[in-house]
């Protein structure tokens, strides 16, 4: 490939998985994210070992995603926030069985069928586990087709590091929008070895048990205790995020995804106006980056939260930061996406305001 390749987002998405070593998908056709699920079907086939399969449902899909990931073969399946819905027992399943896959959401608004339009809704859904029991998911949170690519081999790594189930969550606007992508720059995915996985014993092993079933409670309890504590060296190794102006900022926007890009073009503008405001952009929604966000507490006056949803990560940085500042929330819903004067608007009556919530 070229250095520079424009791209749509969904199909640059699925070139990387193919470029770190996925060679099977299991999906079902929803908007916005159908482009990754038809770009697979071109080009799977071609490569040696490559299967695509439009399953009959989001429900077979994912249940075919614990079926490969259970082999140690890198797998992924995709949709968009009602088809998260769908697949979001078999993502429990895989947390329970403690597999490897990488499950991509485009978002679009709800709740129930909502819109085709792009949204951020999904993001209590994404970081509160994703289906039922106790457990996480490693989400990714790009905010341009190129870190798309970047976050998809990053998440293929980080499932098969920690044998978790890892998500990118981007947005309709993401999925559909073209940019420039570079494949070169793409680092070397990582190689792990996975004794644990079903590849027969050719006799030469005791076979290997897949299951989340565990009947005795101590059992379980124990289980999710091991898996806490490898949930632990994530949040102490893998919190990822990026700061913008902050070094002298007196107020901080929070936003991730298509919501930082808006809000980048917001501070500026705000720059320009004597305002001094700065942008902690979380990369890993979980982890969330708690530590920064909670040392920018002592040095900013307020913080502004900036969602394309009702106000859901207005919540964690609240946690974050322990309620030592005042919280504001600037959000538009149902598909729609701020602009920066609406951004811009925000801050500056935040900014009049002089600290006070």
């Amino acid at each position: 490939m070229s250095d520079k390749k424009l791209m749509k987002g969904n199909e640059a998405m699925a070139e990387a998985a193919i470029m770190a070593g996925c060679r099977h998908y299991f999906g079902y056709p929803i908007t916005p994210q159908t482009e990754v699920a038809a770009y697979m079907s071109k080009r799977l086939p071609k490569i040696d070992g490559g299967v695509f399969l439009q399953a009959e449902s989001e429900v077979a899909a994912i249940n075919m995603v614990i079926g490969v990931a259970s082999t140690g073969k890198r797998v992924m399946t995709s949709s968009s926030s009602p088809g998260i819905s769908l697949k979001s027992e078999g993502i429990s399943y895989l947390a329970g069985c403690d597999l490897p896959a990488l499950v991509v959401n485009v978002q679009r608004g709800g709740p129930g069928l909502g819109g085709i339009q792009p949204s951020q809704s999904d993001y209590f859904q994404a970081t509160r586990g994703g289906g039922h029991g106790d457990f996480h998911m490693i989400v990714l949170a790009p905010n341009s087709v190129n870190e798309m690519v970047n976050l998809t081999v990053k998440g293929f790594d980080l499932a098969d590091k920690y044998r978790m189930t890892t998500m990118i969550l981007a947005d309709g606007t993401l999925g559909q929008m073209m940019e420039p992508v570079s494949f070169d720059s793409i680092p070397k995915s990582e190689t792990v070895e996975k004794p644990w996985a079903l590849t027969g014993t050719k006799e030469e092993r005791k076979p290997n048990i897949v299951n989340s079933l565990a009947l005795n409670p101590e059992h379980l309890e124990n289980w999710n205790l091991e898996r806490y504590e490898r949930y632990a060296k994530v949040e102490e190794n893998e919190v990822m995020y990026e700061s913008y102006r902050m070094e002298d900022a007196e107020y901080c926007i929070v936003a991730f995804g298509v919501a930082s890009r808006v809000s980048q073009n917001a501070i500026d503008a705000a720059r320009e106006k004597g305002i001094k405001v700065g942008m902690i952009r979380p990369i890993t929604v979980w982890p969330f980056p708690k530590k920064v966000l909670f040392e920018a507490a002592d040095t900013v006056k307020e913080f502004i939260c900036v969602e394309l949803n009702m106000g859901q990560m207005i919540e964690d940085v609240e946690l974050a930061i322990k309620c030592k500042k005042p919280v504001h929330s600037c959000t538009r819903t149902g598909g729609m996406i701020p602009s920066p004067e609406f951004i811009l608007d925000k801050i500056c009556e935040v900014a009049k305001n002089g600290g006070s919530n």
